[in-house]
């Protein structure tokens, strides 16, 4: 479901007199139906920045790396927006929504936006919060304005909403109480049982050895760190 393929990626530090920086160079690995596969590695080694290009926020400079059958090393704009819509999915440590959307609209955009009717978008929302413990009354406010935990916890009802085939999980529970941490390890492990492939960063190592098939540490595609 996920394959990636001598992918490499540099930067170009232009206020640095051109400065050139290679960060990965032969990134490959595999992510089948219903296997949870944990990128590992030092900070700097290069996980978030492999994640981004999976994710498609940075282009890979050379390689393939394919979800589905789109090739997002090479895809369009367009194609790429299509694959985060139906087919892949995202929990990143960060809430970024469009201020004053209340809460459940935020958690059910993904649905509506694969043709879900309203009705049943938000109350496929509104069961998701429930289970993350979101307090109902925050449910008709902008997210914007909770705390860290509630936001990270809005966040991951917005990436489980949709059954996506391959999901990117971000320190999923990071900053959690053993409570959350609880219902979103049942909900990775219930994403699992469906046939979901999925890659992640888990810097806790207890929720990693809980969920993950395997480990690969991208230091050993991180030039100078192997």
């Amino acid at each position: 479901m996920i394959e990636i393929e001598g992918a490499a990626k540099t930067f170009t530090l232009h206020n640095q007199g051109g400065a050139v920086i290679e960060v990965l160079s032969g990134a490959s690995l595999s992510v089948v139906p219903g296997e949870c596969v944990a990128l590992t590695g030092a900070s700097g080694a290069g996980k978030s920045t492999l994640m981004r290009m999976v994710y498609g926020n940075y282009r890979a400079s050379s390689g393939r790396i394919v979800v589905g059958d789109v090739d997002i090393a090479c895809a369009a704009p367009r194609e790429i927006l299509a694959l985060r819509r139906r087919t892949l999915g995202h929990v990143s440590q960060f809430l970024r929504v469009v201020p004053r959307v209340p809460t459940r609209d935020v958690v059910a955009e993904p649905l509506l936006a694969v043709g879900w009717p309203a009705g049943r978008a938000r109350a496929r929302a509104e069961a998701l919060l429930a289970q993350l413990n979101v307090p109902e009354p925050l449910w008709n406010l902008s997210p914007t304005t909770f705390s860290g935990g509630e936001q990270q916890r809005v966040n991951i009802a917005r990436g489980f909403a949709h059954d996506y085939p391959a999901l990117l999980l971000d320190e999923p529970t990071a900053s959690l109480d053993p409570a959350n941490r609880e219902v979103v390890l049942g909900l990775i492990a219930a994403a699992k049982a469906r046939g979901a492939a999925i890659l992640g960063i888990f810097h806790d190592a207890e929720a990693r050895a809980r969920v993950c098939d395997r480990e690969v540490d991208v230091a050993v595609f991180a030039p100078g760190m192997a």
